[in-house]
């Protein structure tokens, strides 16, 4: 089967914008972008994962494109945007693959709209259901850079960008188009953090992964987006594990089957042993019952030995963004012209959690073993769809 590589990374999230201030700040521990923010929830303030960026304008021509959703992801494609034009030349426009995920998708722009109506009145006259539709981010990708080969939108939760890789490598391998922009993008809205909310699943501080003082999740934003191809690249795609265990529609099964089979599938896929992963980048939501799964699954497959963060301390859960942009810091992490193989710091309480198994969470100036040089990437969302990433430097399996 034909390899694959991540040949190209644009990426936006609360630790900032563009390769080099993510990789600073994410190395670093950076904070900063989680902000205590009123109008999200009634009566009370909430933590959020904020984006900052100047994102671009689109204007009337795009909608109803033109959603905050859209315009983030395009921040992160501009960051490639020399990339693709050079793939639309050299595979033709036909011959490249849009396959993005998102959650939320342009749902923040369309609440004005619906809280009006929900008032008795009407829906005012520039409200168009097609803003908030999962679709519109891989369809307004394809019309942006005048893409007429396939385009789909992946939306399965919290593996949704992740989701859209292993899509794109069925795709590829099966000879149905030669490259791919893969990737996600998700934005903050109060339909999220409400949702959230009515679970008592929304921490009450800045979350704290794998702490026994953990009590859910911070909500954050981001966009990542990746240029896929099997021209070799810095950083390849050594094996996907995907699975559904189906065990509850919002709680993860406590025997962690499913999160095993996914880890174990990426490692059976790349035809390694689970010896030769030097880190996970742990899903790590903070909430009681992930925690303690993913803690069960990890030490199952890897034992207790092996490097872990959760990067949620940093920039909160950015949904259907979140498996994409923690793909992108173990892009980061390998690339010799950005961490170089620094690994990115756990940032918690460090107060453990004697009832979970225990894991070798990072501290800052920790490096990836040279004896062990591959990074795995977890991402694990409702309805128990996991999907385990593998990856290496190129030539490193």
């Amino acid at each position: 089967m034909s390899r694959l590589f991540l040949n190209e990374l644009g990426i936006v999230t609360p630790l900032g914008t563009g390769c080099a201030e993510v990789s600073e700040n994410l190395m670093a521990g950076s904070q900063a972008g989680i902000r205590l923010k009123a109008g999200y929830l009634p009566d009370q303030d909430v933590h959020v994962g904020v984006v900052d960026a100047d994102l671009p304008e689109l204007g009337p021509e795009w909608a109803p494109d033109d959603s905050r959703n859209n315009a983030l992801f395009l921040r992160a494609l501009q960051q490639i945007e020399p990339a693709i034009l050079q793939a639309k030349e050299q595979y033709g426009a036909d011959r490249i693959a849009v396959i993005v995920g998102t959650s939320t998708s342009g749902l923040s722009d369309s609440e004005p709209a619906i809280r009006q109506k929900m008032t008795g009145d009407e829906f005012p006259p520039d409200f168009d259901y097609a803003r908030q539709d999962p679709g519109s981010i891989s369809t307004f990708v394809a019309r942006y850079y005048g893409l007429t080969g396939l385009n789909i939108a992946v939306s399965t939760a919290c593996t949704s960008s992740v989701k859209a890789l292993a899509t794109a490598r069925r795709l590829i391998r099966a000879g149905i188009c030669d490259a791919a922009i893969v990737g996600g993008a998700d934005t903050l809205c109060r339909f999220t953090l409400n949702g959230f909310h009515s679970l008592d699943s929304v921490s009450s501080n800045i979350c704290n992964p794998f702490s026994r003082n953990r009590d859910g999740i911070t909500i954050g934003e981001g966009a990542a987006a990746f240029l896929v191809t099997p021209e070799p690249g810095p950083v390849e795609v050594l094996g996907i594990g995907e699975s559904s265990d189906a065990h509850h529609i919002s709680a993860p099964d406590p025997e962690a089957a499913g999160a095993i089979a996914a880890m174990q599938g990426a490692i059976d896929d790349a035809g390694i042993a689970p010896g030769q992963v030097g880190y996970v980048n742990l899903h790590g939501t903070a909430t009681p019952l992930n925690d303690a799964m993913e803690a069960l699954a990890v030490t199952t497959v890897f034992g207790d030995q092996t490097c872990c963060s959760s990067t949620k301390g940093m920039t909160g859960h950015m949904l259907g963004a979140a498996g994409g942009c923690e793909l992108g810091f173990l892009w980061l992490m390998l690339h010799p012209d950005f961490a170089d193989g620094a690994l990115p710091p756990h940032i918690w309480d460090g107060e453990l959690d004697r009832d979970i198994p225990g894991l070798k969470l990072v501290t800052q100036g920790q490096k990836l073993p040279d004896k062990a040089p591959l990074a795995l990437s977890n991402s694990f969302a409702f309805g128990g769809n996991n999907v385990s990433v593998l990856v290496g430097r190129a030539g490193q399996a």
